[in-house]
Order: C-alpha cells, then structure tokens, then sequence
C-alpha cells in the first residue's frame, strides 16, 4: 500500500467512503433520508475540504461546523454517530492506504469529530441555561 499522494487520492477516498456511509445502519439515513444529500454536489465538496485539510491551499470554502449544527436540528447527532463515522473513515483509509498523510487524514477526521460533538453539547448546555434564567 502506499500513502495519499494527491487530489485523485483523495477523490477515491472520498468515494469509496461515502458507498460505506450510505449503507450503514448507524449513519446511512443521515445522508439518505435527513438530508437528502445531492451527492453529484456533496463529493466535490468533501474532495475539496479533504484534499484542502490534507495538503493545504484553499479549495474548500465551506463551514463545516455550521453544517452539522443545521443538519443537529433536523436530527440529534450523538457521540455513537460521531464513533461510527470515524471508524468508517478510518477503515477506508487503512483498507487502502498508509503512510504520513493516510494517518493525518483519521487524525485530522477524530479532531474535526471532537470539535463538532462538543459544540453540539456546547449548544445543549447554552439552551438550558438560557431555559433557565
């Protein structure tokens, strides 16, 4: 195996990623029924947020937290959705390739996982105490 190399890595990643994703049990209805993802749309965005979170540049230009805290209202996202996610991210990777970069893509996926769950309960906790006062 070798490592992630480039943009037509990252695009083979990307997509043998999302046909895992949109028939898991745990995650799948998230893309398939939540959101109805336009998938001829939705991939080149997460090639460019990848290839841009990988190896620099500025290709993505989205805000990927405001996304998840929309798609948070339209369905709970909790921390076994996050877990699967980054499993299956992982598995991808690992089936396929290995090196530096193939390491720093699940690094890079746990954290952004992190930063996203805690703004969620960050949301949670601002809206009780807001109940409250």
């Amino acid at each position: 195996m070798r490592d992630i190399i480039d943009r037509t890595d990252v695009s083979f990643l990307i997509d043998t990623f999302y046909k895992k994703v949109v028939t898991d049990k745990i995650i799948g209805s998230f893309f398939t029924d939540v959101i109805k993802l336009d998938w001829d749309r939705h991939i080149p965005v997460m090639i460019d947020f990848w290839e841009t979170v990988l190896f620099g540049g500025y290709k993505y230009k989205g805000n990927p937290m405001l996304v998840h805290m929309e798609l948070h209202k339209k369905k709970a996202l909790k921390a076994e959705h996050f877990e699967r996610w980054t499993k299956l991210w992982a598995q991808t990777i690992q089936d396929h390739f290995e090196g530096k970069i193939a390491s720093k893509a699940i690094e890079r996926a746990n954290t952004v996982s992190q930063v996203i769950m805690m703004r969620i309960k960050q949301l949670k906790i601002d809206r009780f105490n807001i109940g409250n006062i």
